[in-house]
């Protein structure tokens, strides 16, 4: 509480004083809507577009430290899971690289899965080395970084999968994540993305 007093909350969004996710920043997060993302085989869905408010939440919670999100995208991703079809859910968090999780002090992917109170969490999926950021890459060269470089650890998940990520780009890394799960026997329903950077609506 003393800490609270000396450097207020803010809002990841928007900047001002109160939660780490205001009410108005939230609202620009809508129900799933359903994308075309040719190559990745089931539905692939998205809560906004990955501009404004959307995109500095999610740079706060993944780059900026702004832990206090996890409860707020943990709801949203609970909501959609409801409105893409029925329960069990079982979720398994899209990958970090092993370097950009231990520089942000863990998966952030896997934090947020756990937070969706109503659904297992499978964390088997991992890059092999040689992934890199990839940031500022092609649609070609999205998809050679991570084609055949991702590994299912343990068990495939039982039930139905959901693919969890936090943006979805070229659709690369879901296609790679999915063809994985399947290849070890899983059934992925589909993929939900916190956001999109691809057309969408």
């Amino acid at each position: 509480m003393t800490l609270d007093l000396l450097v207020p909350s803010r809002c990841s969004g928007c900047g001002r004083s109160g939660p780490a996710c205001c009410s108005t920043c939230l609202g620009a997060f809508g129900p799933p809507s359903r994308l075309s993302v040719p190559g990745v085989g089931p539905p692939v869905w998205t809560l906004a577009a990955y501009d404004g408010v959307v995109r500095e939440l999610v740079l706060g919670f993944k780059e900026r430290g702004a832990r206090a999100l996890v409860a707020w995208f943990g709801a949203l991703v609970a909501a959609a899971l409801v409105s893409i079809g029925p329960a069990p859910w079982v979720l398994v968090p899209a990958p970090s690289r092993a370097e950009a999780a231990r520089e942000r002090g863990g998966d952030h992917m896997v934090r947020i899965a756990r937070a969706v109170e109503i659904a297992e969490v499978s964390a088997v999926l991992s890059f092999a080395a040689g992934v890199s950021d990839s940031v500022g890459l092609g649609p070609g060269a999205r998809r050679r970084n991570v084609d055949g470089r991702v590994l299912v650890c343990g068990r495939p998940p039982p039930g139905t999968v959901v693919l969890l990520d936090d943006v979805v780009t070229t659709g690369a890394t879901a296609a790679a994540c999915v063809r994985a799960l399947r290849s070890a026997g899983a059934r992925v329903r589909g993929v939900l993305a916190l956001a999109s950077a691809r057309p969408w609506g």
